[in-house]
């Protein structure tokens, strides 16, 4: 390719985005995090909220630079309760809403939030001439029953409970097949319309092998284990766990430790006024689960064992006389040590003081997290900040449950959690009245009028408005959407090998975020985009000088930026009208047409092309210039 890329980068507004890390994950491990680093939970609010804040201004900037059209100027039409809310909290804080998204780049965002892939130009190009006033539901209905729909939320439950092969203090790892019997669990949940709430009964309750996929779901559980302490300690992180993800409660990993009170004062009201042995007793709930290693055959010496159940975990629970000692003197946490005459603990939620009523703990705690208003609140919540980037509490693991509720205002100088308390409650309503049904809720947001705004504002914008909503907020791919983007907008499509389970050729279809291990060059270029391993580090949205060099120059992305190898820039180098062929370009890649600026500064070159070969070396610049577009690397 020629030096003509430099000029391309100027003219077409190829930026980076240098913008603040987002990841304002909850408090984890076993030393007190917060103690150690108090501004990092006390300002996780700001942090996200500044995040999303110079995203969105730093977007903007770089799409007036390339000449993009505004949005359509049309009334906001109020479609449900969430523009009930949304636009009447705008109008009593005189606040203007951004205008409507175009009918291209509303395609393209409802394409990416509900499927993670791209669309084809001719289906931009067909929704755009479309003339029904239906289309929007319409597409948004065809996304939601797509095997693509599929992929992308199994990759996301997979995120939201934590589904690996391996983690750094686990006492029992799921191995591979473990990991990918989750996966399988996860995605056929998902493809077959199972409701979040059973989802969440299963992950919790379900006993067996975790090599079966019958049993798959108990996947979840072995994730909870914790090495190098007594078992009290992996009670504690099969509560953490659930707690973390089912319920948005992130402080049980500090609660485990000591009191909430001269610990969480500043944080959360709940937590301050919990102690200790309310989260043990929370705990106490996983005291009768076993992980038991599958006893495999020693094979005879100098072979290899073939039992396919080799270091599996068998998911079990007994209902002996078990509770939740107070006798540990070693451990991930400090000494357990009896309170008075008491020296163990039975299972008490926290929310009601329910106890079971018979042997199975496990199944009285399921009982308890799925009818917990608090449950709802939870997913209601993640899947808000899913498709707006933003949660209407944000972080999404730091729910406090005595700073949401609308009915009980929280005493002062407390105020509401939530920046939307009356939606954040009418929207888990909605969801439990579903039946915690996914695909009717994000079809909720997904017609409201609030979801479809433009992330242009033409108004003048500051921090403060953030947290309205008015706009809405560029979202950075995840690595899996940009590998897939490239992919499909190329048309060169690689097969990746996973361990135990077949081919896949799209990286939205990897069961975890460790693979493609059968490619390590794919798997760093994913990595540089920061997805994370599950464990330890969290997915995050910055930006880096290392993502940048991958994009402009990693193998994954020159090699299919070539007409001899994309069999869509084939295509598109047949077209001899140059503005045709301009088009064509950009409704594969940008999922629009070039703007007046983008189509007058673009032209030239292809025009002093005189030659095939010299025309497809203009061509494969372009490409390669809209894979460098911040309009290729956002859902905005």
């Amino acid at each position: 390719m020629k030096h003509c890329f430099l000029g391309f980068l100027f003219v077409f507004g190829v930026v980076g985005l240098w913008g603040q890390d987002d990841d304002s994950s909850g408090v984890s491990g076993y030393n007190c995090s917060f103690q150690a680093a108090p501004d990092k939970f006390l300002a996780a609010e700001a942090r996200a909220r500044l995040s999303v804040h110079q995203r969105a201004q730093q977007f903007q900037k770089s799409a007036m630079a390339a000449g993009k059209s505004a949005a359509i100027a049309s009334p906001l039409e109020r479609r449900n309760l969430i523009d009930d809310e949304i636009f009447d909290k705008l109008a009593n804080m005189n606040v203007q809403p951004a205008r409507l998204t175009t009918d291209e780049e509303f395609f393209r965002r409802i394409s990416l939030d509900l499927t993670g892939r791209i669309p084809a130009a001719s289906d931009v190009q067909d929704f755009v001439a479309n003339t029904d006033p239906g289309k929007r539901d319409a597409v948004i209905e065809k996304l939601l029953y797509s095997p693509e729909f599929n992929d992308k939320w199994a990759m996301w439950l997979g995120d939201v409970l934590v589904n690996n092969v391996a983690q750094v203090t686990a006492a029992t790892n799921r191995q591979i097949d473990g990991r990918n019997q989750f996966y399988k669990y996860l995605y056929w949940s998902v493809a077959g319309w199972t409701p979040l709430r059973s989802i969440a009964w299963d992950s919790i309750v379900m006993i067996g092998n975790n090599y079966d996929f019958a049993s798959g779901a108990s996947n979840f559980i072995i994730g909870g284990s914790i090495t190098g302490g007594p078992a009290q300690d992996t009670y504690d992180g099969m509560l953490v766990r659930s707690a973390t993800s089912l319920l948005g409660e992130g402080h049980y990993d500090c609660l485990l430790c000591h009191n909430g009170n001269g610990h969480l004062d500043q944080l959360s009201l709940w937590g301050k006024q919990t102690t200790r042995a309310d989260a043990e007793r929370m705990a106490a709930f996983f005291s009768r689960t076993r992980l038991t290693r599958y006893p495999a055959a020693t094979p005879p010496p100098g072979q290899v064992s073939t039992d396919p159940y080799l270091n599996s975990t068998i998911v079990s629970d007994t209902y002996t006389n078990v509770s939740y000692d107070l006798n540990t003197n070693y451990g991930n946490r400090p000494n357990r040590v009896a309170f008075g005459a008491t020296k163990t603990l039975t299972p008490v939620y926290q929310a009601t003081g329910a106890t079971p009523t018979d042997g199975n703990w496990r199944f009285a705690f399921a009982q308890a997290v799925t009818t917990d208003p608090m449950f709802a609140r939870n997913f209601a919540n993640r899947l808000w900040k899913a498709m707006f980037n933003l949660g209407l509490v944000d972080p999404v693991d730091q729910l406090d449950p005595a700073r949401l509720d609308p009915s009980n205002p929280p005493p002062a100088p407390w105020d509401f959690q939530a920046t939307h308390p009356q939606l954040l409650e009418k929207l888990a309503q909605a969801l439990a009245n579903s039946d915690f049904d996914l695909r009717g809720f994000l079809r909720l947001i997904a017609q409201s009028s609030a979801y479809q705004l433009s992330s242009r504002y033409d108004g003048d914008w500051n921090l403060e408005y953030v947290p309205l909503f008015a706009r809405h907020y560029p979202r950075r791919l995840d690595a899996e959407e940009i590998h897939d983007a490239i992919s499909v907008a190329t048309g060169v499509l690689n097969k990746y090998t996973i361990q135990n389970m077949g081919t896949v050729q799209y990286a939205m279809q990897f069961p975890d975020t460790s693979e493609p291990r059968n490619n390590g060059a794919v798997a760093n270029f994913l990595n540089s985009f920061l997805r994370g391993n599950r464990d330890t580090t969290q997915r995050s949205q910055s930006s880096s000088i290392l993502q940048q060099l991958n994009l402009m120059n990693d193998n994954f992305v020159m090699s299919r930026a070539k007409v001899s190898a994309s069999p869509t820039l084939t295509a598109i180098s047949k077209i001899a009208d140059n503005s045709a062929m301009l088009d064509q370009l950009f409704l594969t890649f940008l999922s629009r047409k070039p703007t007046d600026y983008e189509r007058a500064h673009a032209l030239p070159y292809l025009q002093k092309a005189t030659s095939a070969t010299a025309r497809n070396t203009v061509l494969e610049d372009l490409a390669w210039v809209s894979i460098n577009k911040l309009d290729f690397l956002f859902s905005y």
